[in-house]
């Protein structure tokens, strides 16, 4: 089964942590300095929020899969679709490690597609600079997407 997935970009983790948590009547499941994520059943969703990235509001969106067929099945859809598809391949993001594929909407809105493979202790195993410029492995420019395909463009630009 799937789950929802948003991230968000905050400006004052604390204050939002205090804000999502009281919403969703729920802790974090996982909270670090600068990122925060609930894993909720009722609606089943990843939502996470951090402080890393542009201005403040939704980063990207996506489905969390349960597994690796699911996560497959998403690719091959996207792909019939006609959707240009970032494979992002096995990578660390987010204080995870997981099996990842992008597509951006007509909007420009990034939509991740990923199967998480375990826990790690930092929020990605990039260099430091890399880190400091992306949020949840979205780097942008102008608050644009940068590697991540947009439909009908071709890219090999690496993701996280």
């Amino acid at each position: 089964m799937k789950r929802f997935h948003v991230h968000v970009h905050v400006e004052d983790l604390a204050q939002s942590v205090n804000f999502y948590s009281r919403l969703f009547a729920a802790e974090p499941t996982r909270l670090e300095g600068d990122y925060a994520k609930w894993m909720l059943d009722d609606p089943r969703i990843n939502f996470a929020i951090s402080t890393r990235g542009g201005k403040p509001g939704v980063d990207h969106l996506g489905f969390q899969t349960d597994n690796a067929e699911e996560l497959d099945e998403l690719k091959t859809r996207a792909q019939a679709a006609d959707m240009a598809v970032f494979d992002s391949g096995a990578t660390t993001c987010c204080y995870a490690r997981s099996e990842k594929h992008w597509v951006t909407d007509p909007q420009g809105v990034a939509w991740e597609h990923f199967h998480t493979l375990a826990d790690i202790p930092v929020f990605s195993e990039k260099a430091p600079q890399a880190q400091a410029q992306t949020s949840c492995c979205t780097p942008t420019t102008r608050g644009k997407p940068v590697g991540i395909p947009v439909a009908g463009e071709k890219t090999t630009n690496s993701c996280c």
